[in-house]
C-alpha cells in the first residue's frame, strides 16, 4: 500500500472530541476496523474541518463539548458532510439531542445517545463499510475543490454569525419555554378531522402505555407507530414535538428512537421543521403523506366499527 495512501489500513476517520475523550474514540474506531487520520478539539474546528484529503467519515462526540463553540461548529460540519457526501457519526449525551438533531439529521448520520461501546464500534463498522467505496474513488480533494470549500467554510461561519444575532435578539414572548418543553403550539390545518380525534389519539397512546404496566416494558415495542400517534395528536392539538420529545414518546432507548426518526423521514413521512426563533431546536411534524395515511387509517377504522 502506499504510505502516502491516507486510506491504507482501513477506513479514514476525522475525530471531533473534547481531547479527554480522543483517546477512547480512537480505540473504537480501531476496534471498527478504521483509524483516526485526524483530531480536532472544538474550538478548532471552524478553522480544521474539511482540510483533510479525501472522503472519510466523520466522527463527532459531543459529550463535554463547550456549549459556546459546540453550536457553530455543529453548523460548519453540516455544510462540509453536505457539500463532501460524507458519512457521520455522532456520540451524544441525551441533553444534545435537539441541538445536534436541529444541526445533523439526514440520512448520511448515525446518532448515538449514550450507548454502550459495543453499539458505538458497530455503528462505526457500519458507517465505515457504507463510506469506504466513496473514499477508495476520491482518495484526493482537487485544488478547485479546496478553494470551493474554503469559500463554503466562510459564507457558513457569516451565516452561523447572522443566525446568532437573530436568536439572542428575537420576540422573548414567541420563544416560550426551553429546549425541554413538550410541546409549542401553532396554527395546524384540521380539514378533513371529525370533532374528538386528538382525544381519540390520545386514548390509543394511553392504552398502549398500558399494556406495559401489567407485562413489562420492551415487549411492544413499535415505535414509528407510537411516534406517528403522538405527530398526528400534536398536529390536531395545534402543537410542536421538538426531537428530544418525539424520542420519548417512542418509548424505546433515545438511540433506536433517533435511528427510526431517520428511517420515517427518508420514507417521506416525518420532516423536520426548524425553529424560526432558535436555530438550537427543530421539530418533526408529519408530512402531508403521512397526514392523509392518519386521517384514511382512522376513516377505514370507523367504517369497521372498531372506534
Amino acid at each position: 500500500m502506499d504510505q502516502h495512501d491516507p486510506y491504507g489500513d482501513g477506513f479514514a476517520v476525522v475525530l471531533i472530541s473534547a481531547p479527554a475523550l480522543a483517546g477512547a474514540a480512537a480505540q473504537a474506531v480501531r476496534q471498527a476496523g478504521g483509524r483516526v487520520m485526524r483530531s480536532i478539539d472544538w474550538p478548532g474546528v471552524a478553522e480544521e474541518i474539511g482540510r483533510q484529503a479525501g472522503r472519510p467519515l466523520l466522527l463527532i462526540d459531543t459529550h463535554g463539548a463547550p456549549a459556546a463553540a459546540m453550536e457553530v461548529a455543529l453548523a460548519r460540519i453540516d455544510a462540509v458532510a453536505t457539500a463532501l457526501d460524507l458519512s457521520v457519526v455522532v456520540s451524544l449525551p441525551v441533553e444534545d439531542i435537539d441541538l445536534v438533531a436541529a444541526m445533523l439529521l439526514g440520512p448520511r448520520v448515525a446518532m448515538l445517545c449514550d450507548a454502550s461501546e459495543l453499539e458505538f464500534v458497530a455503528a462505526l463498522a457500519v458507517a465505515g463499510a457504507t463510506n469506504s467505496g466513496a473514499t477508495m474513488l476520491h482518495s484526493h480533494v482537487h485544488e478547485g475543490e479546496s478553494e470551493r470549500l474554503r469559500q463554503l467554510n466562510a459564507e457558513v461561519a457569516r451565516i452561523a454569525e447572522v443566525l446568532a444575532r437573530l436568536s439572542t435578539h428575537g420576540d422573548d414572548d414567541r420563544r416560550g419555554g426551553g429546549v425541554s418543553d413538550r410541546h409549542q403550539s401553532f396554527h395546524a390545518a384540521t380539514a378533513r378531522v371529525q370533532p374528538g380525534d386528538a382525544e381519540l389519539i390520545r386514548r390509543m397512546i394511553r392504552a398502549r402505555r398500558l399494556r406495559d404496566g401489567f407485562f413489562g416494558s420492551g415487549l411492544f415495542e413499535e415505535p414509528a407507530w407510537d411516534m406517528l400517534l403522538d405527530l398526528y395528536a400534536a398536529h390536531l392539538e395545534g402543537t410542536r414535538v421538538s426531537v428530544s420529545s418525539l424520542c420519548i414518546a417512542a418509548a424505546v432507548a433515545p438511540t433506536t428512537a433517533l435511528r427510526w426518526i431517520g428511517k420515517m423521514t427518508e420514507a417521506g413521512l416525518f420532516a423536520r421543521q426548524p425553529d424560526p426563533v432558535d436555530r438550537r431546536r427543530a421539530f418533526m411534524v408529519l408530512t402531508e403523506r403521512a397526514l392523509e395515511g392518519m386521517r384514511a387509517y382512522l376513516a377505514a377504522m370507523r367504517r369497521l366499527g372498531t372506534l
